[in-house]
């Protein structure tokens, strides 16, 4: 059954996902209808529209409808099962961090956010280096649990290290419950007790 539908067919190429509302443009390439016309938005002021994929030029702007045969035909692909509830991974091996946004295929993620919450795979993870608000979002190394990286009280990324508590803490904290005790940023603390283990680890082997 899977060797009959190829699901990268179905695929949008600007989002990588699964066609929504697909549109055929007259090059004859296919795209989700709002994915293309976000693509188009950006260049009316030029009053020429390309195909991401081909770059053949259009102008005036082409008027989109739904292509229902495609859109039909990615319905049957979900209803087979083939990308239902067992999800396709793509260059992903276990334990490997999944995007949150890869809602078919799933990619592997390279940076999570501390302020979405979320992980992204490198096409998704654009969007916060374009736009000017996401640009000011803390990313890091994909985390799988990040919500261990939060303050259950402040919602604000844990990088401070309280050493009187002996706890990662955020800034708020430094602020408030633990005011005047012996903190340090969590990178700092962090490498410390790295250089200790290994010192520690030589010095057992030397023995």
């Amino acid at each position: 059954m899977e060797g009959l539908l190829d699901t990268e067919e179905f695929c949008c190429s600007i989002c990588l996902d699964l066609l929504k509302d697909p549109v055929a443009i007259p090059c004859g390439h296919s795209y989700c209808m709002e994915c293309i016309n976000d693509y188009w938005r950006k260049n009316d002021h030029l009053g020429v529209f390309s195909c991401p994929q081909c770059g053949q030029t259009f102008s005036p702007r082409p008027v989109l409808n739904r292509n229902t045969i495609l859109a039909d035909m990615v319905d049957k692909l979900k209803k087979l099962e083939l990308l239902g509830d067992s999800q396709i991974y793509d260059n992903c091996v276990p334990g490997d961090v999944t995007c949150d946004f890869c809602t078919s295929i799933k990619q592997k993620a390279v940076k999570s956010c501390l302020v979405c919450l979320a992980s992204y795979c490198q096409n998704h993870l654009q969007a916060h280096y374009k736009s000017p608000a996401l640009k000011k979002h803390k990313l890091i190394e994909a985390f799988v649990n990040l919500q261990e990286k939060i303050c259950p009280h402040h919602d604000k990324y844990l990088e401070m290290y309280c050493r009187t508590d002996q706890q990662c803490i955020c800034l708020l904290c430094v602020m408030d419950e633990h005011k005047g005790h012996d903190t340090v940023p969590a990178a700092v603390e962090s490498t410390k007790k790295q250089v200790k283990k290994k010192k520690k680890n030589y010095l057992s082997c030397s023995a």
